[in-house]
């Protein structure tokens, strides 16, 4: 034993930062989404919601910082802050499309608490040995892509993907300004000349018809399917829609009705100021695709070329993982990110419900601070029910068992879902004999809390980061991390 919601709607919001000239208005626009806070297991033994692998809140909050600014706090998803570092998890096997670890050690933040880490693990692939690939470039060439860190730096991310197309591979190229066009047609990727020609050659300049410019990309993905392939349109834009379909319900019922058609979609986000984040999260999550904020050519290449296959290729859509806590082990638990991702509990076993999607060589953590059933519980006082009572049965007493942990997934072309299955023990750790993949994940939740200035972040503070976080490990990104800690706390001063 362990001694020691409903969906949440989605509100957009601008977050006014200070403008780096006295003429710039910063209009970029962020969903609200509050903190989990802790649910009691005897009223709540169930915690449901659609994985996440996206990765744009890391780069966003690097950018700010970097530029000598503290991020606003609806820019921090601690799930995409986790996410976007890779993690040792075992290869799947017994030709399951992914593995699941747990593991639990005591909260560090929070010692009298514990935190639970679930790990998925899809298998990897080489781009070498993919199946071939039908993509579609959708570029925003509107007047708002106009700066360096936008189209320009767009096509230089696009030149290293092309790099790495194979002969059996396809790109056709689309722009969209104040209308959409074919600027390219469907391409083998052996005509990289060719390719590499009609993206350098675009201009920025005009409005932006982002819904026309989607509609006419998925015709052409659709006209160039790939039975056994990789379809997928790659959207890479500021988010800032402002000619006919431009709110963010039009958008996602655009791409709902247009994923059907078996196209993967992919959003990459550009630039400074007027960056529309909320609206290009939900495109991706609603296109059975991903999200990242490509803020570098270094960025670019870690999501085009040395995570391809992440990116590109997936290998199991509509992952779902749903938690049953065992009210004789565990009193009440928050589930840390993942705000935007939850799921009522029969969503699980809907096969019509869309989640989230995992690609070649992803891993996804997920955190649970744990109150132990011997502990105060800390989700607040709740009157006695009138009319039912809550029963723990004698064998959930004696099992040893704190949680099963349960992922639902699909394969790629298929409609119904499969189950894996996880007990969770009851053995806990310190956190000191945890291995370095589990404290460097706490570190980040923790720095995630402290970004958001969460009420429940306890004792977290920057040097306890820096402390869980290690050295880096001569891992150029975790090394990165660090700094950005650092320099977060003098900011913080």
């Amino acid at each position: 034993m362990w001694n020691q919601g409903s969906f949440l709607d989605i509100f957009v919001g601008s977050s006014l930062l200070a403008p780096r000239t006295g003429k710039e208005m910063n209009t970029e626009e962020y969903g609200f989404t509050p903190e989990n806070r802790f649910r009691d297991v005897r009223r709540n033994p169930l915690s449901t919601f659609s994985i996440d692998v996206d990765t744009a809140s890391y780069s966003r909050i690097r950018r700010f910082l970097t530029e000598g600014k503290m991020p606003p706090w609806e820019a921090v998803r601690i799930e995409e802050l986790i996410n976007y570092f890779r993690y040792a998890y075992p290869e799947p096997s017994d030709g399951q499309p992914f593995s699941v670890t747990v593991g639990m050690a005591v909260c560090p933040w929070t010692p009298e608490h514990r935190l639970l880490r679930i790990g998925l693990k899809s298998r990897s692939l080489a781009m070498s040995g993919a199946p071939p690939s039908n993509l579609v470039f959708l570029v925003d060439v509107s007047g708002s892509m106009a700066s360096p860190d936008k189209l320009p730096l767009l096509k230089k991310a696009f030149g290293l993907l092309v790099e790495q197309l194979r002969e059996q591979d396809r790109v056709a190229v689309v722009a969209y300004a104040g209308s959409a066009g074919l600027v390219l047609d469907s391409t083998p990727g052996s005509q990289k000349e060719d390719i590499s020609h009609a993206i350098t050659a675009l201009e920025s300049g005009g409005s932006t018809a982002g819904g026309e410019g989607i509609r006419l990309a998925y015709q052409i993905a659709r006209k160039n399917f790939l039975r056994d392939g990789n379809n997928r349109v790659i959207l890479a834009t500021d988010g800032d829609f402002n000619v006919g379909e431009s709110s963010d319900g039009a958008m996602v019922a655009l791409i709902e009705a247009e994923r059907e058609s078996g196209v993967f979609l992919s959003v990459l986000g550009f630039g400074d100021s007027n960056l529309k984040d909320s609206k290009m999260e939900k495109l991706a999550d609603h296109g059975n695709g991903n999200y990242a904020y490509i803020d570098t050519l270094l960025e670019a290449r870690r999501v085009l070329v040395a995570e391809i296959g992440a990116t590109l290729v997936t290998v199991a859509k509509d992952v779902k993982v749903q938690v049953e806590f065992n009210p004789a082990a565990v009193g009440a638990y928050r589930l840390l990110g993942y705000e935007n991702r939850l799921l009522a509990a029969e969503d699980f076993n809907n096969d019509a419900k869309d989640a989230g999607d995992l690609g070649a060589g992803h891993t996804v953590t997920v955190l649970y601070e744990i109150a132990p059933a011997a502990v105060s519980s800390p989700a607040g006082f709740v009157d006695k029910l009138k009319y039912q009572e809550v029963i723990e049965s004698s064998w959930a007493r004696g099992s040893g068992e704190g949680a099963t942990v349960k992922v639902r997934y699909k394969e790629p072309a298929g409609n119904r879902s499969q189950l894996l299955a996880q007990v969770v023990r009851g053995e806990v750790e310190t956190i000191e004999q945890a291995s370095a993949d589990f404290r460097f994940a706490a570190a980040i939740a923790a720095f995630g809390m402290l970004l958001r200035d969460d009420p429940l972040k306890g004792q977290a503070g920057y040097d306890q980061v820096l402390s869980l976080a290690g050295s880096g490990n001569n891992d150029a990104a975790r090394s990165e991390f660090l700094h950005l800690v650092q320099t977060a706390r003098r900011l913080s001063e």
